[in-house]
């Protein structure tokens, strides 16, 4: 929840013009529901996709304050982040509200971002593994394993968000190369084919170090995002490796 029409102008101005430097990876950015519009228009000459923060549910009716999937495909999203774990951590949002939020994105035709990862008192406890096997476990249910292969995975260890503190690139490695064998041990290809983000206090500075790892594609990029030049770091580290 930042910015305004001032500097998200500024913000995504800054990245169109960083574009040209960035050739391995592929680029999205989910701004808040009431810029996406003007983010679409902005971004509507480049290959950077547009994306949402959430989704609902509910495809329409009596929910006041929720937005639609038909909505954000409406206005130009292309992606839908569910179960960020401010969402799960501060609305209390469960695993079972998370895996319906993802079959929703997917039925109206957007890709979801499924973000899973552990609290510190789940991490200093050993029981890492556990709760982001609870979390994947919960939309492989209501969706099937095949579903994944269409979407992309966002490992966020809680701890590691906004702290400033980052997991060393073999604990996030250690929890990716975990995800990508718990779907491989259901479909092989499927876990083959998704893309897993890792979204912990990347900045420029670390991120080529993380991409580095086998099973890291990517980043789901927080407080950097905020910055176009740190963000544009981010989007060439890949070309660094």
């Amino acid at each position: 929840m930042n910015g305004n029409l001032d500097s998200i102008t500024t913000l995504v101005e800054g990245i169109k013009a960083g574009l040209g430097e960035v050739r391995t990876a592929e680029v999205a950015v989910c701004p808040p529901f009431v810029y996406i519009p003007q983010v679409v228009q902005m971004l509507s000459d480049s290959p950077v996709a547009v994306g949402s923060q959430d989704i609902s549910d509910e495809e329409s009716g009596a929910f006041t304050g929720e937005v639609a999937g038909p909505m954000l495909r409406d206005v130009g999203c292309s992606y839908a982040i569910v179960g960020h774990s401010e969402r799960r951590s501060i609305y209390g949002e469960s695993d079972e509200f998370t895996a319906r939020k993802f079959a929703a994105a997917r039925r109206f035709g957007l890709t979801p971002i499924l973000c899973v990862g552990e609290l510190l008192e789940e991490r200093e406890a050993g029981t890492t593994e556990a709760v982001v096997g609870r979390q994947l476990d919960a939309v492989i249910e209501l969706e099937g394993i095949a579903a994944l292969g269409e979407a992309v995975i966002a490992y966020e260890p809680v701890w590691a968000i906004g702290t400033g503190k980052t997991a060393s690139p073999e604990q996030a490695q250690e929890v990716h190369a975990f995800i990508r064998a718990k779907l491989a041990g259901l479909d092989a290809g499927v876990a083959d084919k998704i893309r897993i983000l890792y979204g912990g206090s990347v900045k420029a500075a670390n991120a080529a170090e993380l991409f580095a790892m086998a099973d890291i594609d990517g980043g789901l990029i927080g407080g950097a995002s905020l910055q176009a030049g740190e963000f544009l770091g981010i989007c060439t580290a890949p070309d660094k490796i």
